[in-house]
């Protein structure tokens, strides 16, 4: 019997979208890979297509670039083996003060191939985490370009950069991703200044040699990965970047069903532990932060053509998470080794994580003091209502959890005190229905992050993040008789952010809203797919004191229907579809 479009594939062994890692090998009689290349089958285009992922250009001096190749390699199969490794070396510009620092990564690919997902490391810090785009036989080329300047530090120092693909080669899966990395320094100009960002990073990864990426691998609800680290004694501000992407059994935790109603239906082939993830991290063992991921899809998930030629939203560009644990450098500035670990609540597997800990030194000291002050961490609140007859039901989620951190630091700046403090809520609903053909989910997450640093003479400054993110999705199959069975699917992807930054000489505000709505179906006949459509609308907006940044885009089975670009918004009125 068929199911929801999340578990179709394990059931009839045909394309297995959602069990398996995007960097690991894949089993079964007809898989993604070769889903792909029997729908560009029917292309007759020989002209290599290009992908991307909609976002806002970065916003660049006037200055003429030193642009830098750090790396071209072709990765053929290598998973299992060590990451592809290169001397990195600081730009030779004549000025050393640089408004942006730009990586641009450049690939093109040929023939068949899944998904994969990759990072790049520096010094052990990563700095780029994406996911590789599925080729056709006619060829496919991408391009991301990411703004690394709060890297700043680690970029003008020898290095040794690191970058893993864990990709396949065989007879059937043809696919070599050809790759091209580049940095790109921009001098600095009146108009964006200069701001080198903290003075030191700390990676919070596995070090070389690995067979594997640098992250830390996350296998179970009870596995906790860590890793020891030292600070300097004169740091007067230290912020956790956290980078976070999820596969396997849980690359799709969002649809993932309560076990009572998967042991009740004896389904063993469908993802359990309920809907809920969260990603803990710890300090010395105690809770300083979580993070309640954005609902990536990759550019292989759910059906691969809503994302041809228009990537999924953070695909390209996974987003990482910013924790400010300033409130307890008190805690670590004694000189001894302390230690970051991080868990997944509920997990099944596989869990990509690692950190960044960015580090603030105060030249004129050798030695700060701090001291924490006031530390809350409210007991994560939960509620689970399943409600089903057989394969039939709904599950709705909601949980909240609320971290408070609270602390002084006293340097040759002053005394300063902070406060930082995480509020997040999550909600979850999802319908079986149809005997488990129909699934509906709609997920939203509300992730906000707060921090205000005072000194006695200073009211203080403000750093304020509110997030949200929603996730929609209606997936229904029919069997139309002839052995044949139609899967449809929609998607809705949103990504909303507003961000407020209030010092003693201003205040500044930024907001994004990213809207991406995908359509498709596919037609499936003895175990063979005889078409199939993917549709994609999205809408990107970005404003902030300076301007406005404005894209809507539409595309269908690889031709772009409409693409329009303005730098006139208004900012009273929100998108509607």
């Amino acid at each position: 019997m068929a199911i929801s479009f999340f578990f179709l594939f394990t059931c009839f062994s045909v394309l297995q979208l959602s069990l398996f890692s995007t960097a690991i090998l894949h089993n079964g009689a007809l898989s993604r890979s070769q889903l792909t290349a029997q729908l560009d089958s029917l292309s007759k285009n020989d002209t290599p297509t290009t992908y991307f992922e909609v976002t806002k250009p970065i916003k660049l001096p006037k200055t003429k670039p030193c642009s830098y190749s750090v790396l071209k390699h072709d990765f053929g199969y290598t998973y299992g083996k060590p990451p592809v490794l290169a001397n990195y070396t600081p730009s030779n510009c004549p000025s050393q003060n640089f408004s942006k620092i730009v990586l641009e990564w450049r690939a093109t690919s040929k023939g068949r191939q899944f998904d994969r997902i990759f990072g790049v490391w520096l010094g052990g810090v990563e700095i780029f985490r994406s996911c590789t785009a599925e080729p056709r036989p006619n060829g496919i080329v991408w391009t991301v370009k990411k703004d690394i300047t709060r890297y700043y530090s680690l970029l003008m120092t020898n290095q040794t950069l690191a970058v893993y693909i864990g990709n396949i080669v065989d007879s059937t899966y043809t696919g070599v991703y050809h790759v091209k990395i580049f940095v790109h320094f921009y001098p600095a100009d009146k108009e964006l200044g200069f701001d080198s960002g903290a003075d030191l990073i700390i990676p919070i990864s596995r070090n070389l040699p690995l067979n594997d990426g640098l992250w830390f691998e996350i296998e179970n609800s009870t596995d906790v990965q860590s890793k020891e680290f030292k600070i300097p004694q004169n740091a007067y501000r230290a912020l956790l970047e956290v980078y976070v992407s999820f596969h396997e059994n849980d690359e799709f935790w969002y649809g993932n069903l309560p076990n009572d109603y998967i042991t009740a239906n004896n389904r063993t082939d469908m993802q359990g532990n309920g809907a809920f993830r969260e990603v803990i991290v710890s300090l010395d063992d105690v809770v300083v932060g979580a993070v309640w991921p954005f609902t990536v899809v990759y550019t292989g998930g759910i059906n691969p053509l809503l994302w041809r030629p228009i990537s999924g939203i953070g695909s390209f560009d996974l987003p990482s998470y910013d924790i400010e644990i300033t409130p307890l450098l008190g805690k670590i500035l004694d000189e001894s080794i302390h230690k970051i670990s991080f868990s997944v609540t509920n997990a099944l597997n596989v869990w990509y994580i690692d950190a960044n800990l960015h580090l603030w030194l105060d030249e004129k000291s050798v030695k700060t003091q701090g001291k924490s002050l006031e530390y809350s961490n409210l007991p994560l609140s939960f509620s689970l209502a399943s409600n089903f007859k057989g394969l039939d039901g709904s599950f709705v989620t909601n949980a909240r959890r609320s971290i408070s951190l609270n602390g002084w630091v006293k340097s040759s700046h002053g005394t300063i005190t902070t406060r930082s403090s995480q509020d997040l809520s999550y909600s979850n609903k999802i319908v079986m229905g149809n005997e488990a053909n129909l699934q509906i989910v709609d997920q939203t997450i509300d992730f906000n992050d707060t921090v205000y640093a005072k000194t006695p003479s200073f009211s203080g400054n403000v750093l304020e993040s509110f997030k949200k993110f929603q996730f929609q999705l209606y997936s229904d199959g029919v069997e139309i008789g002839d052995q044949s069975y139609v899967s449809i699917s929609n998607v809705s992807l949103i990504f909303d952010e507003k961000r407020l930054k209030g010092f003693k000489n201003g205040t500044s505000t930024s907001s994004i809203q990213n809207v991406q709505k995908a359509q498709g179906y596919m037609l499936l006949k003895d175990q063979s797919i005889v078409s199939g459509v993917g549709s994609t609308q999205q809408r990107y907006k970005y404003d902030d004191n300076s301007g406005c940044y404005l894209r809507n885009i539409s595309s269908s089975n690889y031709t772009l229907f409409y693409d329009k670009v303005s730098n006139s918004c208004n900012k009273t009125t929100r998108f509607q579809w």
